[in-house]
């Protein structure tokens, strides 16, 4: 499984190409950002109203998708300059937390979805 998206050749490249595209587009990026920001609350509170755990799990794995869209947009202000360093791993450091809760609940979904299959 790869999980450092980093590492991959095509990120870098399609990395260049958007930073060469969004250099005047700052706007719609920062729409972009609160979209896939406000995704990951809204999943988690969709999912919570669901009628199974399985199906509220998969919520939280929308939501824990949207967080890493979320933090690629924020790499890419950064590196086109709209946010400096400091504000970006201050919100990088919050996305962070807000992932290991969100694993965490993952985990406890999945725990709960197995003690269910095991009844």
């Amino acid at each position: 499984m790869i999980n450092k998206f980093e590492t991959l050749d095509a990120w870098k490249e399609s990395h260049k190409l958007v930073l060469m595209i969004y250099k005047e587009e700052n706007y719609r990026l920062t729409d972009q950002i609160c979209r896939s920001a406000s995704s990951i609350a809204a999943n988690l509170v969709e999912g919570s109203s669901r009628n199974t755990k399985k199906e509220y799990r998969q919520f939280a794995y929308q939501a824990r998708a949207s967080l890493e869209e979320a933090k690629y947009h924020l790499l890419l202000a950064k590196d086109l300059g709209y946010i400096n360093e400091s504000l970006y791993n201050k919100i990088m450091n919050q996305a962070n937390i807000t992932g290991k809760l969100i694993n965490g609940l993952i985990n406890y979904l999945g725990s709960r979805i197995q003690e269910q299959i095991t009844k």
